[in-house]
């Protein structure tokens, strides 16, 4: 069973949805016993960091995320989720994100439109299992004006360009992040989610 993070924002019902698709058990809560007593969580997130990160502590969520991950239950964060996986972010007043990567959120700058918004290719960096059976340029659809600048050597998996080096998915042990919408990512997508669930099993 897998739950999907309820704090007050998310894109909690499409990525439901498309674990239904794909036959994996989730649960929608916000419930410290369910989220602990999961086989992995998912953190979605559409949003600001800063409203994000307050309802999260305000919850007691970040205690039991900690708790989760120092159990190595696998975790995976979405968009603004996989932000949140940060030390900081610079949206707003200065935040301070989980921390459980090194690097922090900055805005978008680039002579590109911003958000960044639609489709773009993903290329290859370093193995993830959540990667297996992707192959690199395969598309998936972001929506976001932030994104991650990395801190520390080896989670960055797979990246797209925007005007910069936008980390797609980014993977530390038992902790995964997809900064792009796997559930709005067609077959690509829904066989990073099919990745993430078997390693529940």
């Amino acid at each position: 069973m897998i739950a999907i993070v309820d704090y007050g924002i998310g894109n909690l019902r499409s990525v439901e949805n498309a674990l239904d698709l794909l036959g994996i058990d989730s649960i929608i809560t916000d419930d410290k016993e369910k989220i602990l007593n999961s086989d992995g969580i998912i953190l979605p997130g559409v949003g600001a960091f800063p409203d994000a990160i307050d309802n999260i502590r305000k919850h007691g969520i970040d205690k039991i995320l900690e708790k989760a991950v120092m159990e190595d239950k696998p975790l995976l964060g979405i968009c603004l989720g996989m932000q949140l996986l940060f030390e900081e972010s610079e949206e707003g007043e200065l935040s301070k994100g989980l921390g459980f990567l090194k690097g922090k959120i900055r805005p978008l700058k680039t002579n590109l439109k911003v958000p960044h918004m639609g489709w773009n290719n993903l290329k290859f960096y370093k193995d993830s299992k959540i990667l297996r059976g992707i192959d690199e340029g395969s598309y998936v659809y972001f929506v976001h004006s932030y994104y991650a600048e990395v801190g520390e050597e080896g989670i960055l998996n797979a990246y797209a360009e925007y005007g910069v080096i936008v980390p797609g998915v980014v993977s530390k042990g038992n902790i995964f992040g997809m900064q792009f919408h796997p559930e709005k990512s067609g077959d690509v997508g829904l066989k990073m989610l099919k990745n993430f669930g078997e390693m529940i099993k």
